[in-house]
This record gives structure tokens, sequence and C-alpha cells, in this order.
């Protein structure tokens, strides 16, 4: 398959290049239901044709089985690839749907070299703390993180789900290269502290479901249509009344979607595109698929620009959205705000 060639920007302010819109794998082994897997490792191999080179993953992820899964693709193009992965968030073999959060620095370092076993590197390039735990200080985990640096385990570091202050923070322990927290025109709450302490600390922002989980591409509209073990059953605003309500909002990206000639799914990413230019900063979606045909479709939108009537447009939609993000919200930035 052949596709364009994406532009880059820097991941950070001493970060490497990276295409300016990244794949998230976390679908191709869990939460969005049945995977076809030759499909999604070959959409890995039509990613990196098309200019991607950053590819997200994170040891929760099918517990470890994403990172497992990439692994040899990741080996095989190492001098092109910049691999992120992230930990923090523990699982139990004994209990599926447990998950605790964990940031003390034992388990970060076990975590991480955890993290090289499954993946088959050296060392990670792009190293997030993927949920914060207020319990710990924050200086003790940026502190472990950053002797994982030092040690050559790790590139850069990250983190998901911060706020501002945080942000601010943990950059004053050792530099961050990036922060991962869930940005579209369905959820904007990060531009409260979160973006513009990034904008000033030259840190790049990578938002993830910039897609909002599939429901801006209007491929589903209500979590009820959804494979039984599907994630997106649990979250609030995908379900009953709220699921509903939040299905009206699409019609803006509808009608500018029809009157362009392209997908709901290309408006809405190049919306979060053209965040960079509003916030004057790097931002780097990394909307995930485990299809071909989807890649060339969200590739295409990091091109796409809209007009000042077409934003004007999307403006307000984020603002009548019901429902949060997820069923507890303690453990994300404006849970913390």
């Amino acid at each position: 398959m052949s596709l364009p060639t994406l532009p880059t920007a820097p991941l950070g302010s001493d970060g490497p290049a990276v295409g300016v819109q990244g794949l998230g794998c976390m679908g191709m082994s869990e939460f969005y239901g049945p995977t076809d897997t030759a499909e999604a490792l070959a959409t890995l191999d039509a990613a990196l044709d098309a200019g991607v080179t950053l590819f997200d993953t994170a040891d929760i992820y099918g517990a470890g089985r994403n990172e497992e899964l990439i692994g040899p693709f990741v080996r095989a193009n190492r001098d092109r690839v910049v691999v992120a992965t992230k930990f923090a968030v523990e699982r139990r073999a004994d209990d599926p749907s447990y998950r605790g959060i964990r940031n003390d620095p034992a388990y970060v370092h076990a975590a991480v070299d955890a993290s090289l076993r499954r993946l088959g590197v050296d060392v990670i390039d792009l190293y997030y703390m993927h949920r914060r735990d207020p319990a710990v200080p924050l200086a003790e985990s940026v502190g472990a993180m950053a002797e994982l640096v030092k040690a050559g385990k790790v590139r850069h570091l990250g983190l998901s789900e911060v706020t501002g202050a945080e942000l601010r923070e943990a950059h004053a322990v050792h530099p961050i290269a990036a922060l991962q927290s869930e940005w579209s025109v369905f959820a904007r709450d990060v531009e409260r502290s979160a973006v513009p302490a990034a904008a000033e600390l030259g840190v790049a922002f990578v938002p993830y479901s910039p897609l909002g989980r599939g429901f801006l591409t209007g491929s589903f509209g209500a979590a009820e249509e959804l494979a039984a073990d599907d994630v997106r059953r649990t979250q609030p605003r995908f379900t009953g009344a709220n699921a509903a309500a939040n299905a009206t909002l699409l019609d803006p990206l509808r009608s500018i979607a029809e009157a362009r000639g392209v997908t709901l799914a290309q408006v809405a990413l190049a919306w979060v595109h053209q965040r960079a230019e509003v916030h004057g900063l790097t931002v780097i979606p990394i909307p995930g698929t485990r299809k071909r045909t989807r890649l060339a479709e969200n590739t295409a939108a990091a091109t796409l620009r809209l007009g000042a009537d077409e934003l004007a447009a999307l403006e307000p939609v984020a603002g009548r959205v019901t429902g949060d993000r997820y069923p507890d919200m303690s453990f994300t930035s404006v849970g913390r705000e």
C-alpha cells in the first residue's frame, strides 16, 4: 500500500523527530473486541511506510502481550522506529478486573526490565508514567525514571494524565519529552492547565483517543452495539441517554466531512493536528487502528486543514458532551484539578 509520507516534528525540546501522527497499538491486543493479528501486523508495516515512526504501547495492554506482539516489528526496524511504552497500572493474573496504580521506585525499576524483556530491545525510546499515584511523591517517581535514563535503559521520559502543576514539578526533576493525555473535539479538559504548561516547557503533547475511541468516526452510536468484552461498554459517555445525546454532536463534523468529501475521522483528526498552531506546541496524536484502510484514512488527515468557519463550528462541541471519560475520573488530570 502506497501512502503519502508524513511530515515530522520534534518529540520535546531534545527528543527525536517523529512523524506528526503516531500509531496507538493497544487495540491490537485487548479492549476493543476481536483482532485479526495478521492484519494488525501488516498495519504496523504500512504505518512505517507512511512515515509513522512513533509506535505506542504499554505493559498493561494485553497484560504484556501487546509489547510482545510489536517487539519483532520494533527490532526489525530499530533504526527507524521510536517505541513508547508505559508503566504504573498494575494487573493481577488471579483477578482480570483488578487495576492498581504504582509509582514507587522499586516498581519503576522492575517494570522497565519487564518491558525491555517483552519488547526484546536494549533501550526504550520514550518511557511514560501511565497514571499518577498521588500517595507517592512525584520527585521520587520521576527520580527513579531519571535513573533509568542514566542507566541507558530509557532515552526520554513521558507522563500521562497529569496536571499542569504536576508536569512542571516533574520537569524540574528531569526533562520531560512528552505528555500523553486524552484530547479530542469531544474531550478538552487538558486545555485547562496541562496544555499551557506543555507549551511553556517545550514538552510535546501526544493526544490519545483523538477519535473519541471511535465514536467520532460514526462507526458506532452506543456501547450496546459493541462486543461484550469491549471496554467502551463501561465508559459513561457511550451508554444510554449519554450516547444518544452525544451522537447528535457529530452533526457539525458530518456537515464538514460531506462538504469536503472526507470522513468524520479525518475532520476530527485535522482538528487535533491544528491544536499545535492554536496552542503553540508540538502535537502528535496517536489514533489506534488495526486495519490498513483506517491507517490510510487517518494519516491523510495530517495535512487536512480546516478553515476558520469550520473550526468555529466545532468549538462548542466538547462543552456539550454528557458523561465522563471514565467511570472513575480520579486517576485523570481533571480528577486532580
